[in-house]
């Protein structure tokens, strides 16, 4: 019962996520209730979340929503963002780090009302003054803290004036590449609990799935307020286990 339960919490997490980022909101906080430790639990998401994030990537790509041309540089800069910061939480304080994490999301939050672009756009993702250091420093944020990865990124591709269902997919090649070296982590540290990171691996793929096809079908006027509500519950999220 406890596997089926967390097949359904894979695939509900890996939806939401996958439109709109925010996927641990559901995912983690749900496996920690059910009394599987904190890090067995984490691991399980970043197993779950570099399989989920390809397949559902792979897919965009097989359909030619996106090219390997415009996106393969994203996993660098990832991944160097990740590796920076998980060097520098190392070095700074918890406290810090939720600090870090409410001033970029209420940051978001707020330029979403101010700027006008609504993911209507079909510019091409290129390698600039704006796509390196908002992708690197998103990376860096995932490698320090995490949780708004996805959202934030997706903020960061409305500006661009990507189109939605390319964003969707460029998201999940960055979250597969900043997943991939922290689940090789959490597997040589022998934190992985396989029965319930299976469970959870076979959800999140059927998530992943029904996501982007949610995706395709979704116009870009409903994008930015459902952002803005994974944003808002994300905030709280964090408010309350600081306070907590």
């Amino acid at each position: 019962m406890e596997f089926l339960l967390i097949f359904f919490i894979g695939i509900c997490a890996t939806t939401v996520g996958t439109l709109a980022g925010g996927g641990g909101l559901i995912s983690l906080p749900a496996m920690l209730l059910m009394g599987i430790p904190v890090h067995s639990a984490i691991g399980a998401n970043k197993v779950s979340n570099t399989v989920s994030s390809f397949s559902s990537f792979f897919h965009l790509y097989k359909n030619g929503d996106i090219s390997l041309k415009e996106s393969i540089w994203i996993i660098p800069v990832s991944v160097g963002g990740g590796i920076s910061g998980g060097f520098i939480a190392s070095r700074i304080s918890e406290d810090h780090m939720y600090i870090v994490a409410i001033i970029l999301l209420v940051f978001a939050f707020i330029t979403s009302f101010i700027g006008k672009k609504d993911f209507a756009g079909d510019a091409s993702l290129k390698m600039n003054k704006f796509s390196i250091p908002g992708l690197y420093g998103i990376g860096m944020y995932d490698g320090l803290f995490g949780p708004g990865q996805g959202t934030l990124m997706l903020y960061l591709f409305g500006y661009l004036q990507i189109s939605y269902i390319r964003a969707v997919g460029l998201v999940r090649l960055a979250t597969f590449s900043s997943c991939f070296g922290a689940a090789i982590t959490y597997i040589a540290a022998d934190k992985i609990i396989w029965s319930f990171t299976c469970a959870l691996l076979f959800g999140s793929v059927a998530g992943a799935q029904i996501g982007v096809r949610i995706a395709k079908k979704l116009k870009p006027k409903f994008v930015k307020p459902i952002l803005r509500i994974v944003t808002i519950a994300l905030i709280v999220q964090i408010v309350v286990n600081n306070v907590l």
